[in-house]
């Protein structure tokens, strides 16, 4: 549907708060198909660990307890979660620390062992306003300090635009170990997801260095095409693959509509023309359906419960939940888990936390991690009660 410009206005007016204001928990939505067991019995005990400022994502260094962490405001520690110590890195970039942008996202490279490798996503100011950028770097760690070696920006949201909202940036490497995997928010502009001129509103795929994949769906058309993997997204906060490779995504929507989209190559997902949410002035949206040319969600919620992170589960701690999808909810101040069987989901349970959940990992022996948002937000660890 055309966004008319009074729309825009009243969209950004609203800013961060119009995509996660609110808690709530989602109730049953027979729209969907499915519905959520919402329960405080909790089949998992909760261990507080440490707080942070602004947590907005964690990574474990393979092999070891070593938990990297970043903060919203520039900042990133090494903390071994079994012996409690815990060192700053030195050598993060410059990051515009406003609204929703800071710095994002935490990976590891596929040869972290023998090259120490990290990739990370941080917003960052440049010509015409902030966009996601993308970088690489050794961790060299040292004592109780560590830092950052050779960092090197191998990707920009193009264009940047005005504005603190939108920026996505969730990374995740291929199952071949050969590609990298970019969410790019829209930066709350709208119609540039429809647009193959830019990389707001996609899902990039790349190689390790940054370059535009081989073999990608819209390489004939050049530059930013020819990264694009996905696109009409609106703000892709969580990006995972599946033990058989297939590609899951889950995505903020405006008021309602939140999504876990299966992601596939080329394909359209709608945004701003579809959505089975409104805008928040009130004025609707045509609601995904058979035919319009667009992929519609697996899963959506309405009302919205603002989803932060995608993980999908392969441990032992939890062997009944193998293979399914966790999500932690912002808005819903919850842990999600979403049933997927092949390229089906349907909602599963739905336990509230009592705090907006900003990212949900698996660590290392199966165990579950969370990072509470905000201000003294924790960290916590799940194991089977």
């Amino acid at each position: 549907m055309p966004r008319a410009p009074l729309l825009l206005a009243a969209a950004l007016a609203l800013g961060v708060a119009a995509c996660d204001a609110g808690p709530r928990v989602a109730p049953p939505d027979p729209a969907t198909g499915s519905s959520p067991t919402t329960s405080a019995t909790r089949p998992f005990r909760v261990t507080d660990v440490a707080a942070y400022d602004e947590p907005w994502a964690m990574t474990f260094l393979p092999g070891t307890s070593r938990l990297l962490v970043t903060e919203r405001g520039g900042r990133m520690s090494v903390r071994d979660v079994e012996s409690g110590a815990l060192s700053g890195v030195d050598g993060l970039p410059a990051v515009v620390a406003e609204g929703q942008g800071g710095l994002g996202d935490v990976i590891v490279a596929p040869d972290f062992a023998e090259s120490r490798g990290i990739y990370l996503s941080w917003a960052e100011a440049g010509e015409g306003g902030v966009g996601a950028a993308v970088g690489r770097a050794r961790l060299v760690l040292d004592g109780d300090r560590a830092h950052l070696d050779g960092l090197t920006v191998i990707w920009r949201q193009t264009p940047k635009v005005e504005g603190a909202g939108h920026f996505g940036h969730r990374l995740a490497i291929g199952p071949d170990g050969r590609h990298l995997f970019v969410t790019s928010g829209e930066r709350q502009k709208f119609d540039p997801a429809q647009d193959l001129g830019t990389t707001l509103g996609k899902t990039l795929r790349l190689t390790l260095d940054g370059r535009p994949a081989p073999g990608n769906p819209f390489a004939d058309k050049g530059f930013p095409a020819d990264e694009i993997w996905s696109y009409g997204h609106r703000n892709p906060l969580g990006i995972a693959f599946d033990a058989a490779g297939t590609l899951w995504e889950s995505e903020m929507g405006p008021k309602g509509g939140d999504e876990i989209n299966l992601i596939l190559p080329g394909a359209n997902y709608g945004w701003p023309k579809a959505s089975n949410g409104s805008h928040y002035s009130g004025e609707d949206i045509p609601d995904h359906r058979a035919g319009d040319g667009f992929a519609a969600p697996k899963v959506w919620w309405n009302p919205s419960i603002s989803p932060s992170s995608l993980m999908i589960y392969s441990g032992d701690r939890f062997p009944q939940w193998r293979g399914d999808a966790f999500i932690g909810a912002l808005s819903g101040e919850a842990m999600i888990r979403v049933d997927l069987d092949g390229t089906s989901a349907r909602k599963g349970d739905e336990w509230p936390m009592g705090a907006r959940i900003r990212e949900v990992e698996q660590g290392p022996d199966g165990a579950i991690w969370l990072l509470e948002d905000g201000s003294g937000g924790r960290l916590l660890r799940l194991d089977p009660a």
